[in-house]
């Protein structure tokens, strides 16, 4: 079952996804989401929470008129223009959050804090001005990037002939560590892979999950654990895993 959030962190991710941080302040809220199951948890239930929202309600334009008579009202004296559906998506989110029932009916799948962590991680990097750290198609280019910044560079395959073109690659902290993402696309979207390393050598896998409207693969290989995510159709996501895992056989 998700752990509730105290008040102040229900307040500071809204104000981190409206953009209202100082620099600072992202910073400092970026660090916590990296080590914070329970936080990134949240975050990315709140981010898909309100891009539904956003996409259920139809657009608004307040008539004419409408915000100078509400600063008059208030005693406000800015010119800028309301966005009242950002308005209203934030209020129903504020209220939304602050109910375990709604999580419960909102969520797709039990959380467990890995997979937590990587679906929050791959919405952090769609929100950055750039979702990698290197940005190169070619894996010759990706794979050298990661040494000297994580203890073992990734398998980093080539699945552009399968319709899965890599992009590039950059570092994520999940929990306390620091392991490698690859990034490719599939027409408009984006699929990260996180390699984690994990309690137990061998093969395991494919497992298939959802986590707010976001799609999760996983497999283990050698005592790494493989996720990919994105918010591609399930068998797409599939297929991309499948292909990875030949792949990277081939390449052993």
């Amino acid at each position: 079952m998700n752990e509730p959030l105290a008040r102040d962190q229900e307040l500071l991710l809204n104000a981190y996804l409206d953009g209202e941080l100082s620099p600072a302040e992202v910073l400092t809220i970026e660090q916590k989401l990296a080590i914070d199951p329970t936080l990134a948890n949240a975050f990315v239930r709140l981010k898909s929470l309100r891009n539904r929202v956003a996409a259920s309600l139809p657009r608004m334009t307040p008539p004419p008129g409408l915000a100078a008579r509400v600063d008059r009202a208030v005693g406000a004296r800015s010119t800028a223009r309301y966005d009242w559906m950002r308005l209203a998506a934030s209020l129903i989110v504020a209220a939304g959050i602050g109910s375990s029932a709604t999580f419960v009916a909102m969520r797709d799948a039990a959380l467990d804090p890995t997979a937590g962590a990587v679906a929050a991680a791959h919405v952090r990097a769609l929100m950055a001005p750039q979702p990698f750290d290197v940005a190169s198609s070619d894996r010759h280019t990706v794979k050298p990037w990661f040494n000297g910044r994580i203890p073992q560079a990734p398998v980093v395959v080539d699945l552009a002939a399968q319709g899965y073109p890599l992009a590039g690659g950059r570092v994520d902290v999940i929990g306390t560590t620091p392991v490698p993402t690859l990034v490719f696309r599939h027409r408009q979207h984006l699929i990260s892979v996180t390699a984690v390393p994990a309690a137990a050598s061998g093969t395991t896998g494919p497992a298939l999950r959802q986590i707010d409207g976001y799609r999760l693969v996983s497999w283990s290989r050698d005592g790494v654990t493989y996720w990919a995510v994105s918010d591609i159709e399930a068998s797409d996501l599939e297929a991309f895993g499948q292909a990875f895992r030949a792949a990277a056989r081939e390449s052993s």
